[in-house]
C-alpha cells in the first residue's frame, strides 16, 4: 500500500502547494474583509480538501490540524463564532504549519513526527466547550434541517425530469478494516450511476470514520433498484444493502424554497440537468485553469532535442556555402522554419508567470510590517509577465532580500512619516514588464532613501577606503559601495538586517543568471531597484569572435557597439588601460592576455567590442569578428563551476566547442 502511495507523492505535493497558495491569498484579503463569507467558504474548502488528501496519503498530523481548522471555520460560517483579528492570526499560524509540513514532506518524503499540539489547542480554545459537546450529541443542526428541505425539493424536481430517487442503506461487515476507504469506493461507484444529493452521516464524518458500519445515501439515477443492488454487492466487505424508492407527498412536490436554493446554489437554474447537480458543492470555487503539469526533466529533454536541431541547422548552413545545389538551400530554409517554430513552442511551454514569485510577498510584507510596527501597503503590477522557469527559481531570493531591505531601511516609522508630511502608510511598488529579450523588475518605496553620508562613514569604518578617498567619490561610486561584500548601514543587529549579508548577495545572484541591477535613490523621497534578467537561459543570440586562434561567444544582449580603436588613443591610468568612448572614459580589457593566449600585436588599430553591465561599460579587444549566431548554452559542469570568466559553452556547427564569455565578471 505504501509503495502504491509513493507514486502519487509528487502530485500530492504540487496540489497541496496550490491549495496553500489559495488559502494564503484568501487569508490576506479576509484580514481586511472579515465579513466576506465567500472567503471563509474558500478557506474551509481548502482545509477540507487538504484534510482528505493528507488522510489518503497517511499524513495524520496534517489531517488532524486541518480537521481542527474545519471545526473553527464551520462555526464561523454558521455565525457561531465572530471572526476576530486573533482568529485570523491563528489561521495564519495554521497556514505556516501546513507550509512547513508540506516542505518537510517534499524534502524527506515523509511527514514530520511532531504534532502541532499547541496550535490544535489554540483552535479548540476558539470553540466553546458546550458547542463541541452539542455538536457531538446532536445529529442535526438548523443547517441540516434546511438541507433536508432542500433535498426534498431536489428529489421532487428530479422525479419530474424522469429520474428515480433511491434511499440506499449500506451495511459493512463488522470485520471491515478500512471503513472510510470502503465507503469511498461505494460513493465512487454510485456517482458513476447517478448523482448523490444526501448522505447520513455526512461525507466529512465518513472520511473521519465517525460512523459504525452503516451509512445512508440518497441517489438520483436512471438505474433500476436491481441494478443498484447488484453493483453494490460487487464491492467486497459489504454485509447488506437495502434500496428503497422514495415516494414524495404532493404537498412536498409543490413546496418551493427559493431562498434556500439561492443560499446553497446561487447560480443554478431550474433547467439544469440533474447530472450536473454536484455543482452545488463547487459554487464559489475559482475556475480551474486548463493546464498540464509537466516534469521539468521532460522539458529539459525536449529542449536538448531543439538544441541538437539548431546545431544541425548550423552545420548544414556551413555546407551550403560549399555547394551550389539549390535543393540544399530550400532544405535549410525549411529546417530553419521548423527549428524556429519548435524553439518558440518549447520556450512557451517553459515560460511561467512571474506571479509564482510575487504571490509569496503580500504575506511576507504583512508579517514584517507587524513585527516592525510599520504601516505598509504593497502594490504589485505585471504579475502575468512570463519568464523562463529556470529564471523564476533564481530570482525569488534576491527579491525577498530587497523587499526586507525596503521594509527595514526604507519605510519610516509612522510618526516619522507624519513629521515629514507623508501619509502614515508606506508604499512599496513591485512591477514587472517585458523589454525586448529581457524582463525588467522594478522595486520602489517612498521611504527615506539612502543617506550617502552614512555610506561614507561606514566605508571608512570597515576599511574600504580612507576619508580623503571617500570624499572624492561620486554618488555613483557610493551606490556601487552598497554592493560590496559585508557592507551594511544598519546601526543595530536585528532579525532583518545588520548581519553582514548585504546587497552583494543580491547582486551576485542576479549576475549569475546574466542579469543586472541598478539603484536610484533620493533622500526622504524613496529608493528604486531596477533588475534586468534574460527571458531564458537556454538559447541566446551571440556574437562569435576570434582571440588569437580560439573562438569565443559574447551574448548579444551585453554588447553595445563594435568599434575600431586607434593604438594612439589608448592611455594608461594607474596601471589600467583606458580609451575615450562617446565622450566618456571606459576601461580596456585585452582578452588575449586575460585568457593566456598569444595574439599577434596589431600595428595601428584594434577591433573592440564595447560591452555593458548596468551603466558600466568596457571595451574588449579581439583579434577578429566571425558574426552573429544563435547558440545553445551548455553548462560547464560542477568541476568548472568556479571559473567566473565563462558562463557556459556552446557547440558550433563544425563540432568545435566555444566558451561563452561572462561579461559581468570582466567589468
Amino acid at each position: 500500500m505504501e509503495s502504491d502511495l509513493k507514486q502519487y507523492m509528487n502530485l500530492f505535493i504540487e496540489e497541496s502547494k496550490e491549495h496553500l497558495q489559495s488559502m494564503n491569498d484568501a487569508l490576506l484579503v479576509l484580514e481586511k474583509e472579515k465579513n466576506n463569507r465567500e472567503l471563509i467558504n474558500e478557506i474551509f474548502r481548502v482545509a477540507h480538501t487538504l484534510k482528505g488528501m493528507a488522510g489518503t496519503m497517511g499524513f495524520t498530523n496534517m489531517a488532524n490540524l486541518t480537521h481542527e481548522m474545519e471545526n473553527v471555520l464551520d462555526e464561523i460560517r454558521n455565525k457561531g463564532i465572530k471572526l476576530s483579528e486573533d482568529i485570523v492570526d491563528i489561521l495564519f499560524e495554521c497556514f505556516d504549519a501546513l507550509d512547513e509540513i508540506i516542505s518537510y514532506i517534499s524534502e524527506k518524503g515523509e511527514e514530520i513526527d511532531e504534532q502541532k499540539d499547541e496550535l490544535i489547542s489554540k483552535l479548540r480554545g476558539i470553540l466553546k466547550e458546550e458547542k463541541i459537546q452539542e455538536s457531538i450529541e446532536k445529529g442535526y443542526d438548523k443547517e441540516d434541517k434546511r438541507l433536508d428541505e432542500f433535498v426534498l425539493n431536489v428529489i421532487a424536481e428530479a422525479k419530474e425530469k424522469g429520474f428515480n430517487p433511491y434511499k440506499i442503506q449500506v451495511y459493512l461487515r463488522p470485520d471491515c478494516m478500512l471503513k472510510s476507504a470502503r465507503a469511498f469506493i461505494v460513493f465512487n461507484l454510485l456517482e458513476k450511476l447517478g448523482t448523490i444529493v444526501y448522505s447520513n452521516p455526512s461525507v466529512e464524518d465518513i472520511e473521519d470514520e465517525k460512523f459504525d458500519f452503516s451509512f445512508t445515501i440518497i441517489l438520483l439515477t436512471n438505474a433500476t433498484r436491481e441494478e443498484l443492488i447488484e453493483e453494490i454487492y460487487g464491492i467486497s466487505e459489504i454485509d447488506n444493502v437495502e434500496v428503497d424508492l422514495i415516494q414524495i407527498e404532493e404537498k412536498n412536490k409543490e413546496k418551493k424554497i427559493d431562498n434556500e436554493k439561492e443560499m446553497i446554489m446561487p447560480n443554478a437554474k431550474k433547467e439544469e440537468k440533474i447530472s450536473n447537480m454536484r455543482v452545488v458543492q463547487d459554487q464559489g470555487k475559482k475556475r480551474i485553469a486548463k493546464t498540464v503539469r509537466v516534469d521539468i526533466e521532460r522539458l529539459d529533454s525536449l529542449m536538448n532535442l531543439v538544441s541538437e536541431l539548431i546545431i544541425v541547422k548550423t552545420r548544414i548552413d556551413e555546407l551550403k556555402d560549399n555547394s551550389n545545389i539549390e535543393e540544399m538551400t530550400y532544405a535549410i530554409e525549411y529546417l530553419e522554419r521548423i527549428t524556429t517554430s519548435l524553439h518558440d513552442a518549447v520556450m512557451k511551454v517553459r515560460m511561467v508567470p512571474i506571479e509564482r514569485v510575487f504571490n509569496r510577498f503580500p504575506r511576507m510584507v504583512r508579517d514584517l510590517s507587524k513585527e516592525l510596527d510599520k504601516k505598509v501597503n504593497l502594490v504589485m503590477h505585471g504579475e502575468n509577465t512570463e519568464v523562463d522557469r529556470t529564471v523564476i527559481d533564481e530570482i525569488g531570493d534576491p527579491l525577498i532580500h530587497l523587499i526586507r531591505n525596503s521594509l527595514d531601511h526604507g519605510i519610516e516609522k509612522t510618526e516619522d512619516r507624519i513629521k515629514l508630511g507623508k501619509s502614515e502608510v508606506g508604499n512599496i511598488l513591485l512591477k514587472a514588464y517585458p523589454d525586448g529579450n529581457n524582463v525588467v523588475i522594478e522595486l520602489s518605496d517612498d521611504g527615506n532613501g539612502i543617506d550617502f553620508n552614512k555610506v561614507k562613514e561606514k566605508a571608512v569604518q570597515i576599511g574600504l577606503c580612507t576619508y580623503e578617498e571617500v570624499n572624492e567619490f561620486s554618488e555613483e561610486d557610493l551606490k556601487n559601495m552598497l554592493f560590496e561584500p559585508g557592507f551594511s548601514t544598519s546601526e543595530s543587529i536585528t532579525e532583518l538586517s545588520g548581519r553582514g549579508v548585504g546587497l552583494d548577495v543580491v547582486k551576485n545572484k542576479i549576475e549569475s543568471i546574466n542579469g543586472s541591477i541598478e539603484l536610484e535613490t533620493v533622500k526622504n523621497k524613496g529608493t528604486k531597484f531596477t533588475i534586468r534578467i534574460p527571458l531564458t537561459l537556454a538559447i541566446i543570440q551571440a556574437l562569435l569572435i576570434k582571440v588569437a586562434n580560439e573562438t569565443y561567444a559574447i551574448p548579444l544582449s551585453s554588447i553595445t557597439e563594435i568599434i575600431i580603436i586607434d593604438k594612439d588613443n589608448i592611455r594608461n591610468l594607474q596601471g589600467q588601460e583606458i580609451t575615450l568612448y562617446r565622450g566618456k572614459t571606459i576601461p580596456i580589457v585585452r582578452l588575449d592576455k586575460l585568457l593566456g593566449l598569444n595574439a599577434d600585436e596589431m600595428t595601428n588599430e584594434h577591433i573592440a567590442v564595447v560591452v555593458r553591465k548596468g551603466d558600466k561599460e568596457a571595451a574588449l579587444l579581439v583579434t577578429s569578428l566571425i558574426g552573429q549566431q544563435e547558440i545553445v548554452i551548455k553548462p560547464l559542469g560542477k568541476y568548472l563551476s568556479n571559473i567566473r570568466m565563462f558562463s557556459g559553452a556552446t557547440i558550433l556547427g563544425n563540432g568545435n566547442i566555444s566558451l561563452i564569455i561572462d561579461v559581468n565578471s570582466l567589468i
